[in-house]
């Protein structure tokens, strides 16, 4: 059962996903343009992912890849932190801190997002689910 800290974290994510899409403010340059490879992106796009199960990835941890290339990482342990994505051919890139990841795409469905990021200290499995709507 999600506490009242677990809500507050999921509304937090869920409002600055929704101010990010909405292009809040002033842009001096046009939008940037989708990751290449939408049409395969675009069942994980735009969607908040929460962690079901992962060895190294707390469960209920937050996961946003927002269409114009920002990812959203929120957990109830840990501060928002933004990173950036990239799909092209195939291949998900994940960076976090300026680091890249390679990410393999397990599987995607409406129900499941189950990824294998390369990350430097040894590949790790994490399997996402749809976060709730409160």
């Amino acid at each position: 059962m999600p506490t009242p800290f677990d809500n507050t974290v999921r509304a937090i994510a869920i409002a600055l996903t929704a101010a990010l899409l909405s292009g809040c403010g002033e842009r001096s340059a046009p939008a940037a343009s989708p990751p290449t490879g939408t049409k395969a992106a675009a069942g994980f796009v735009n969607k908040v992912w929460t962690v079901r199960e992962s060895p190294g990835v707390a469960a209920g941890t937050l996961y946003v890849f927002l269409s114009e290339g920002t990812l959203v990482i929120t957990s109830p342990h840990s501060r928002p932190a933004l990173g950036k994505w990239t799909y092209d051919q195939k291949t998900l890139t994940m960076i976090e801190d300026g680091i890249p990841y390679k990410v393999e795409i397990l599987s995607l469905t409406a129900d499941e997002f189950r990824i294998l990021s390369h990350n430097p200290g040894g590949a790790l499995e994490i399997a996402l689910v749809p976060a709730p709507q409160s």
